[in-house]
């Protein structure tokens, strides 16, 4: 029998210059506290790397550097999810970007390929610079397939929005 007790760990880890991704981040963690979930939200250079495996689903947002790259600050993380060894995490990537350059988002790209292998990936979200209000909508979308991916306890089958 499961227990209705269960609250899975979730936490949003992000890196931002301009702010975009992190509002993106603040705009997801309010999405899932209004549907009970319980969301910290962590700046990665806060985020403690040791407690990675405690949690039971993760979101990464980042920005993109350069040509396509994984900015500086998100390599430690990204080699920390290659050496956990949990491949039941759940895990979303999103991250915003300017589609002039040649790689838009290039970072998500990267998180999503290594997530795929290393984790349960859940959902990818690419978001044109700034949040619109049109976006809100695609990062209700993220929570709903990110959610469906918990462990199977009542209030999270099918996710939210059934």
């Amino acid at each position: 029998m499961a227990s209705t007790n269960y609250e899975p760990r979730i936490a949003i880890i992000y890196a931002s210059v301009t702010g975009n991704t992190k509002a993106v981040a603040e705009i997801l963690q309010e999405i899932g506290l209004s549907k009970e979930l319980e969301v910290e939200l962590w700046p990665v250079a806060d985020f403690p790397l040791a407690e990675l495996s405690r949690y039971d689903a993760v979101m990464v947002g980042t920005y993109t550097w350069g040509s396509g790259e994984i900015p500086k600050e998100m390599h430690g993380l990204f080699e920390a999810f290659e050496r956990l060894d949990r491949t039941g995490l759940v895990t979303a990537v999103f991250g915003t970007g300017d589609s002039f350059f040649a790689e838009f988002c290039g970072a998500v790209d990267r998180f999503r390929d290594m997530l795929f292998v290393q984790t349960e990936l859940a959902a990818t979200l690419k978001i044109e610079l700034a949040p619109q209000e049109a976006d809100i909508i695609r990062c209700e979308k993220l929570i709903a397939s990110f959610t469906k991916r918990l462990p199977a306890f009542p209030r999270y089958i099918g996710g939210y929005n059934q």
